[in-house]
């Protein structure tokens, strides 16, 4: 299957480098690989150049937007900025953080994972970060689902959920709409991929409050918010975070915000995280 790829980088000249190298390295090589370079003020795009001049198949994209760093806006319109650079010849289109290292055999087995089941819309491997000199499982992971930093949909899938959403929880959002759709999702837990930056370490208070807000796009209401909110602020280590999780859920209500999905989509999500909560408890 034809892969293509595109990664978002700002300012990743530590990182980008090494994913590339671990990409070029690849059992299975991607058909497409497009680097877009949000004005870095670091070498990143020199990085990515270089790469460029000796793999045909990668690209350097260079865009313009806000400085302003905010998960779902930032990343996701540059991640569109390559896509739309892109033909539409692809099997699978990947959306990639810069700070990643692939093992080698990477691709293949995604490939496999989609070429061996067709029901199959989406799938990956599990981020890992270093801890005292040890990789381990990053603790934002569940085992049926993949990190936003190295989704991989088939194209009928990823044109059946109408793409990524631009906002904060896409990485949520496309799973449950992939499922709503008749997709799998499918993790490999053998793909062990190292994740150089640890998740929300530039993330502030504005991302949080989006938080909530995409909470409230998903159709969750204000329970199941609660719910995720306090699961999701005892994983990052901060209980305080629940409040804004909870402000931003309610100031998106209170200004009637337009929502992420549907009527019949939102019933679906939430039926879908109910039972998962239910199953949990044992019910």
């Amino acid at each position: 299957m034809d892969f293509y790829i595109v990664i978002p980088c700002h300012n990743e000249s530590a990182f980008i480098g090494q994913t590339l190298a671990s990409l070029v390295a690849q059992t299975h090589l991607p058909k497409k690989v497009v680097v877009v370079n949000d004005q870095s003020t670091d070498n990143s795009a020199e990085i990515v150049s270089a790469f460029a001049k000796a793999h045909s198949y990668i690209h350097l994209l260079n865009i313009t937007s806000s400085d302003k760093h905010l998960p779902g806006s930032k990343v996701i319109n540059a991640f569109y900025k390559g896509f739309e650079s892109l033909d539409d010849e692809y099997d699978v289109i990947c959306k990639y953080d810069a700070d990643l290292i692939f093992p080698p055999n990477y691709l293949e087995k995604v490939n496999n994972a989609f070429t061996e089941n067709n029901a199959i819309g989406m799938a990956g491997g599990f981020c890992y970060i270093e801890k005292d000199g040890n990789w381990e499982l990053e603790n934002l992971t569940n085992k049926d689902h993949i990190r936003g930093a190295l989704k991989a949909y088939r194209k009928a899938c990823f044109k059946d959920i109408g793409g990524i959403k631009k906002a904060m929880g896409w990485d949520t959002i496309d799973e449950l709409l992939a499922k709503y759709h008749k997709w799998e999702i499918h993790t490999d837990g053998t793909l062990h991929v190292k994740h150089l930056k640890p998740t929300g370490n530039t993330y502030n208070k504005s991302a949080q409050y989006k938080q909530g807000e995409a909470f409230y796009g998903m159709r969750y209401g204000l329970i199941l918010t609660l719910i995720a909110s306090s699961k999701l602020a005892k994983r990052k280590g901060n209980i305080k975070l629940l409040k804004d999780y909870l402000s931003g859920y309610l100031k998106a209500k209170a200004a009637k915000k337009e929502y992420l999905v549907t009527p019949q989509e939102g019933d679906f999500i939430r039926t879908t995280r109910w039972s998962g909560i239910r199953k949990k408890l044992g019910l």
